[in-house]
């Protein structure tokens, strides 16, 4: 009687540990990583083009699926690719972007309470490997899932202390 006693007590303290481990792993699926999963259906190659130029950027999975890597590669510029690293961090999302300028600007989204959304606002958080502040950098960005076939980024930047915007439209090629 007493093994089945501890049998029975084993197993309920199992069953609310497993129950406590699903709980919080809901509750840290929250809006973050509600989002990166949506950033992650970016995975695929796309095209579009600016000022002529055409564009390919490819988005892969890395680092066991917690980081999305976006290469935007100019055609025949190979000297301008440039890679932007997406990540999950508590409440919000991460863009670090490896700029063909030679900085590193790291922006970041809002809590972000509505996962579901076309889109993604990042604003900067910080910069990197500027020699001077009136150097050439991006200060955002809004990431626009059009479906699942389209998608626009509108990205914003500053140089010697003008800002403006350049915005970029792309169709999944695969």
């Amino acid at each position: 009687m007493n093994r089945t006693y501890r049998a029975t007590i084993l197993g309920a303290g199992i069953a609310v540990a497993l129950i406590g481990a699903a709980v919080a792993l809901a509750k840290d699926k929250s809006g973050s990583a509600a989002a990166f999963e949506q950033l992650a259906s970016l995975v695929g190659e796309w095209k579009g083009a600016q000022d002529g130029v055409e564009i390919k950027v490819t988005y892969t999975l890395t680092a066991n699926g917690s980081a999305l890597m976006e290469e935007f590669r100019p055609v025949n510029m190979n000297n301008h690719v440039m890679i932007t690293m997406f990540t999950v961090d508590g409440d919000h999302l991460l863009a670090t972007h490896y700029c063909s300028a030679g900085n590193q600007p790291q922006m970041m989204t809002k809590a972000i309470t509505e996962p579901l959304s076309k889109s993604l606002s990042f604003s900067l958080a910080r910069v990197t490997g500027m020699a001077t502040p009136e150097d050439w950098h991006n200060t955002g960005f809004i990431l626009t899932l059009e479906d699942k076939q389209r998608l626009t980024q509108e990205w914003s930047y500053e140089y010697k202390g003008k800002k403006g915007t350049t915005i970029f439209h792309f169709t999944r090629t695969q």
